[in-house]
């Protein structure tokens, strides 16, 4: 698979995920304090567990793609990945803020066709999406940004650090000291003269008696 689509494939996902918080806080604006209580009730009863678990993807991603950095800084000897040039700002502000008001559009009118309502007009859905999905994709963009910068400078460090063959650890060499000192005559010393003190000269009755 080809960067390209690999980028696309991601901010996209990001996008869908972004969309949900521009979709929160567009209610927000609407409704103020009864905000929650309509995106929980009727056609938006789903909403609620559709947050939580695009929360809880998204983070374990964040947290995925954080270990991969701190890996490669690892393999890096403390030094880490260094980024290199990536897609523009205002690129991927675009492209985000135009995801997540595709997707916020869609999701209204799949809504308002659930409920029976009449869908709101394009105009409508706009203006409440750019109040809600704007200041989200500026802050997405800017997360995805370098976010997007330092996983790939991790996997291309790893990548290397995985393909270079392993470094020859030389032998190393154990000097045992021996003690090489001959104490053999402090041992048969004193044992000679023990065996020399038994034995006295010769007795002058014995040899007068042979």
């Amino acid at each position: 698979m080809s960067r390209s689509l690999k980028l696309g494939g991601a901010l996209v996902g990001f996008g869908i995920l972004l969309s949900q918080l521009g979709h929160l806080l567009v209610y927000q604006l609407q409704f103020g304090s009864a905000a929650q209580a309509v995106q929980s009730t009727g056609a938006h009863a789903y909403f609620p567990t559709l947050v939580k678990a695009g929360l809880g993807f998204g983070a374990a991603a964040f947290l995925a793609s954080l270990l991969v950095i701190g890996a490669s800084r690892f393999v890096a000897g403390g030094l880490g990945a260094r980024p290199a040039g990536g897609p523009s700002y205002v690129r991927l502000l675009a492209l985000m803020f135009t995801i997540q008001m595709a997707c916020f559009g869609l999701q209204e009118t799949v809504e308002s066709l659930a409920a029976g309502a009449a869908v709101a007009s394009a105009p409508h859905i706009l203006l409440l999406g750019t109040m809600g999905q704007l200041p989200v994709a500026a802050l997405g963009a800017l997360a995805f940004k370098w976010l997007l910068l330092r996983f790939e400078s991790a996997v291309t460090e790893i990548r290397v650090a995985m393909a270079a063959p392993p470094a020859r650890v030389p032998p190393v060499a154990i000097a045992i000291p021996v003690w090489g000192h001959d104490n053999r005559h402090l041992v048969l010393r004193p044992a000679a003269g023990k065996s020399l003190s038994k034995r006295g000269p010769p007795s002058s009755m014995r040899v007068s008696s042979n």
